[in-house]
């Protein structure tokens, strides 16, 4: 995926949107995955699944978020687990997508291609339901699904360059 950017995105690019620098061409910084536990705080036996599902999916360890302050409404108090967390960059972070792109998400139910909405930055976020749309995972060792966030932090500056950069790749959009 690395080369394809620099061989074949990253002229096209340049072409599409006039850049006068090679520096000013959007490229892609990082994939942050995210799964919060959700009522299932308390639960040992869903953290560590979550914890082996995620680390499959993304081939590295997951961090532990904590709560920063507490919260009487929520039922949570400074310090405690919320979720997990993974930050994928350089070859790994090329891995998982062409894995995530071409494998996964034509496995997800119902799969009509993705929305186009991204933050105003370039930035593109999307939720996943179930973890059982990667390989990775084996269907007899879940206990219960895990929904996943996957963002896609770029360096471009608008949404209509993130979406360039994407659709490029090959990230399959809605019309």
């Amino acid at each position: 995926m690395k080369t394809l950017y620099e061989n074949i995105i990253r002229p096209a690019l340049v072409k599409e949107f006039s850049y006068t620098n090679i520096h000013q061409v959007p490229c892609l910084k990082k994939v942050v995955l995210n799964a919060a536990f959700g009522r299932k705080m308390g639960d040992q036996s869903f953290f560590d699944s979550a914890e082996f599902a995620l680390s499959r999916v993304s081939g590295q360890k997951p961090f532990l978020t904590r709560a920063r302050r507490s919260n009487a409404g929520f039922k949570i108090r400074e310090g405690m687990a919320l979720g997990l967390k993974v930050t994928l960059r350089g070859e790994r972070m090329y891995d998982f997508l062409r894995r995530f792109i071409y494998i996964a998400m034509p496995r997800m139910r119902d799969f009509r291609g993705m929305r186009p909405r991204f933050d105003g930055n370039g930035n593109y976020s999307l939720g996943i339901k179930e973890q059982q749309i990667f390989p990775e995972i084996n269907y007899d060792q879940v206990k219960e699904t895990l929904g996943l966030q996957v963002v896609l932090v770029t360096s471009a500056s608008t949404d209509a360059e993130g979406l360039a950069l994407l659709k490029k790749f090959g990230m399959p959009f809605r019309e």
